[in-house]
């Protein structure tokens, strides 16, 4: 790889790490071409952009953001053959992997990047693919609010008919 090439694979990497704030370094060394283009396809069914990179590069790329990042924290996590998977979803990589592994030993998890917290190792799928994805959260958030409403209107529906039941009530009384 010539110097241009190595910085152009950088920038690349760098937009990569900028846009997605959720990313999954795995190792799927052993899978054959056929798995390997199999996972791809589940990758891209799902939102899920999978890159295969040279660890050094990785490692440039990330050393150009701030400390508060934490990327630093995984440096340790980029040795061996790494596949990242980029995503806009936090839990769907895991779900993949969870999914593509019951037919296959490979591809484990390295490492996770969701919103500068790290998880580290294979044995953290579990906790990722139970994460529930921002998505989830604003509609859990939403049907909170909005139980307190219909709660509110419901009695105020009641309310006026026992209300208006009270003043015929009265008014067939009146008479």
């Amino acid at each position: 790889m010539t110097r241009a090439e190595k910085s152009a694979a950088i920038e690349v990497l760098k937009e990569k790490f900028e846009t997605n704030q959720f990313f999954y370094l795995t190792d799927a060394s052993t899978l054959t071409v056929a798995q390997v283009n199999q996972f791809r396809g589940l990758c891209y069914e799902k939102g899920i952009e999978m890159k295969v990179v040279k660890n050094t590069l990785a490692i440039k790329a990330l050393e150009t953001f701030p400390e508060e990042k934490k990327y630093a924290d995984l440096y340790e996590s980029l040795k061996g053959p790494t596949a990242i998977l980029f995503t806009e979803t936090a839990n769907m990589p895991a779900k993949v992997l969870k999914e593509f592994r019951k037919n296959a030993e490979k591809p484990t998890l390295k490492a996770a990047y969701i919103d500068t917290d790290i998880f580290r190792g294979d044995d953290q799928i579990d906790t990722l693919a139970k994460m529930k994805s921002k998505e989830d959260l604003v509609a859990e958030v939403i049907a909170i609010l909005q139980s307190p409403a219909k709660t509110v209107i419901s009695s105020l529906k009641s309310g006026g008919s026992t209300i208006m039941g009270l003043l015929k009530t009265l008014e067939e009384r009146g008479e």
